[in-house]
């Protein structure tokens, strides 16, 4: 074929000639016939002497390079079969030979490390890296993918501040019951909230969720902390723990607070409260029904006393005391939104701000105003289901993944929602009207500098960008109030629509600490029963010692001649004296009534048997 295409090559173009012509002059018929005439048998070869047709139609320059054509075409084919088997057999020995290193990878990997067998299917990282090599024109680069932050190690114990030494917490004797008569230990809770504290301290105290473990390991680590909890939300930062001695259990966790936020204890003693026993049970509850909280009856609290205990039972430190303060508030929160009005018309701080936003606008509506929220997570789409409701249906979504943000698009469809990635975040910015900052961000997000340059914002909002910054450590800078065309609000800021919703819900609070106090009594009785136990189980114990011992003084007056079935009566005899004996004070110890008075009577029975702790065990002969 290579070669009779070079012949074709060779023929002077004296005349138009085409493939598909069927009828063709100039020299092309002749090759035909003279082809066609060649007996059967004969060779194809254009060096034949014997080819007529080829010698009469070509003359003998055009013949010379035909014949050399056809034997270079020949010789190629003859040739390149050998060429191709030697490259392959080279290849194969560079395979076997050499480490392969793979084109594409998406992170680099020592030749000294074995390659672990793969199964057969697509790298998409590489053929995200193939594909984006393409878009660019340039060539594929190794690139190892960002390393997650290394888990913070929990720290030691800090050496305490010395004015915190010599400082004596107030209310050192507990109002009301006193837990340590109860069960020996205290239960305290000390805390900053948004009703006191202003949000520059909130926000350096502040935990993040994923470190509430370390935060709960770090806390038992000091001598005096038993049991511990930490609730960090953007309107408060509380630590629960249990403790034997209520002066140094404060102390302990004053230190971790300092240790952990680098605020002195000079500074932060003005904004602390400090709860005992009684007062800290019920400080539980009601910040699980939301009476505490600074919109008061919101739901979202309740979540996040559920966290608390979700993440403290599997962390070490969180022990059967504060497990079961906090399923008691958790039942309590239930409750109080169940049998009471309080949730009716609440409102959570989205909804408080995305209210308190609309109050900010000029027109008093969201007809032509541009919003953007910056996050994807719970408050957002809180924000999100208000705004919608308050027929704001257009807003841009700035997450730093795509999938959460999807997710509030397809959750409400009615909305006209887009969706953009975190490297946008500014060209969002400056293209909105009223922004709301609700990110898990621990850091400035939007600052003056970054906003001085936008465009003005137009007369129907005022010329002003408002942002609405509902983080906790906060993501926008104060030095925002500094422009003329920007004004920044915080959580703080949101008291104004709190007091508008405060006055419906004064009636329904008060039916809910109705209820608060009932679940109190039950925890109460909870701990009085754990103090029971042991005295149960002395009492019980110490009766059988002594029924077995004059059962056996028995036994060995009667002698040898006893038979097996007068043995089984008085077996029997023993015992029910025993039961009968026991029924009242088994009784009082399980009674459900007064704590105090319940304490008291286990008190009283321990002194009265002379119960230790070697009764729990019966033994014969004491």
């Amino acid at each position: 074929m290579a070669g009779w295409g070079l012949v074709f090559l060779t023929v002077p173009a004296t005349a138009s000639v085409t493939l598909y012509s069927p009828t063709q002059n100039g020299l092309r018929p002749s090759i035909v016939n003279s082809r066609s005439a060649l007996p059967r048998g004969s060779s194809t070869a254009l060096g034949a002497a014997n080819d007529v047709g080829i010698s009469k139609a070509l003359s003998a320059p055009a013949r010379t390079r035909a014949v050399a054509a056809a034997m270079i075409g020949e010789a190629v084919l003859t040739v390149s079969p050998i060429v191709l088997a030697v490259a392959g057999l080279w290849a194969i020995a560079q395979r076997f030979t050499q480490p392969r290193t793979p084109q594409f990878a998406f992170a680099a990997s020592s030749a000294s490390t074995p390659i672990a067998e793969k199964a057969w299917g697509i790298d998409i990282p590489t053929m995200f890296a193939a594909e984006a090599a393409v878009k660019t024109g340039g060539a594929t680069t190794t690139v190892a993918p960002p390393e997650a932050p290394a888990a913070r190690q929990p720290r030691k114990p800090a050496p305490r501040d010395p004015k915190l030494e010599e400082w004596v917490p107030e209310n050192a004797k507990p109002v009301g019951k006193d837990y340590g008569q109860m069960s020996k230990q205290h239960i305290i809770t000390v805390g900053v909230s948004v009703h006191a504290t202003p949000v520059e301290i909130r926000e350096k105290l502040a935990v993040p969720k994923e470190e509430w473990p370390i935060a709960i390991e770090e806390l038992v680590e000091h001598p005096h902390i038993q049991e511990a909890a930490v609730l960090s939300t953007c309107n408060r930062m509380e630590v629960y723990t249990v403790a034997p001695d209520y002066v140094n259990g404060v102390r302990d966790v004053i230190t971790w607070m300092t240790t952990h936020s680098g605020v002195s204890f000079e500074e932060l003693r003005p904004y602390l409260f400090l709860k005992q026993d009684g007062e800290a049970v019920d400080h539980v509850l009601q910040v699980s029904a939301g009476l505490d909280s600074l919109i008061v009856g919101e739901g979202q609290i309740l979540a996040q006393v559920k966290s608390v205990h979700q993440v403290g039972s599997e962390a070490k430190g969180f022990g059967q005391y504060l497990a079961a303060l906090f399923l008691q508030a958790i039942t309590a929160g239930k409750r109080v939104r169940t049998e009471t009005n309080i949730a009716t018309g609440a409102v959570s701080v989205s909804s408080a701000a995305a209210e308190l936003a609309q109050l900010k606008l000029p027109s008093g509506n969201w007809a032509g105003v541009r919003v953007a929220i910056i996050g994807a997570g719970k408050m957002s789409k809180l924000l999100v289901k208000h705004l919608v409701s308050k027929n704001c249906l257009s807003m841009t979504v700035v997450n730093r993944s795509l999938p959460r943000a999807q997710e509030l698009q397809q959750e409400f469809p009615q909305a006209n929602i887009k969706v953009e990635l975190s490297d946008k975040m500014m060209e969002v910015v400056a293209a909105s009207d009223v922004i709301f900052v609700a990110s898990s961000s621990t850091e400035i997000l939007i600052s003056a500098a970054d906003v001085a340059g936008m465009s003005t914002p137009p007369s129907l909002v005022g010329g002003v960008r408002r942002f609405f910054d509902i983080s906790v450590p906060r993501n926008t800078g104060k030095d925002l109030n500094e422009l003329s065309t920007a004004r920044v609000f915080n959580v703080d800021d949101l008291r104004e629509v709190v007091e508008m919703n405060k006055e419906a819900r004064v009636q329904a609070a008060t039916e809910a600490l109705v209820l608060l106090q009932e679940e109190k009594a039950t925890f109460e009785g909870w701990m009085a029963s754990l103090q029971a136990v042991p005295t149960i189980k002395r009492l019980r114990g110490k009766a059988e010692s002594i029924r077995l011992m004059e059962l056996e003084k028995a036994k060995a007056k009667l002698g040898e001649e006893v038979t097996p079935k007068q043995l089984k009566v008085l077996e029997d005899l023993s015992r029910g004296i025993m039961n009968k004996m026991l029924h009242a004070p088994m009784q009082a110890l399980r009674s459900e009534g007064d704590v105090q008075a319940h304490v008291q009577t286990i008190q009283v029975l321990g002194r009265v048997f002379g119960l230790t702790e070697d009764d729990e065990t019966p033994r014969v002969g004491k």
